[in-house]
């Protein structure tokens, strides 16, 4: 089981993400370093959110919780939905 974290970014996100990109980048490549982030990108074209990949619901909570996209607005609304993951890199598959 994997964890998405969902954000829907705001209006003017590409505009004035840049001052916070930096901040929240090192979080995202931390949080991959600890093994708690799997993927995790810009959704859209042009971008209206994003999606994280987490191994825990707990992490992915704790990364938007300090995440300063959130922080400054640049995210309207964020969830974490549980994936039932079943195939792919590190996933033992389903037996028939």
């Amino acid at each position: 089981m994997h964890y998405l974290l969902h954000y829907d970014a705001s209006p003017d996100y590409l505009e004035r993400r840049a001052e916070f990109r930096g901040e929240h980048l090192a979080m995202a490549l931390a949080a991959r370093e600890r093994g708690d982030l799997v993927l995790g990108g810009a959704v859209g074209d042009p971008v209206d959110g994003a999606l994280l990949l987490f191994r825990t619901e707990e992490s992915a909570k704790a990364f938007a919780g300090a995440d300063p996209y959130v922080a400054n607005g640049l995210v309207t609304r964020w969830y974490v939905r549980p994936w039932h993951t079943v195939v792919g890199e590190g996933i033992e598959p389903p037996t028939v």
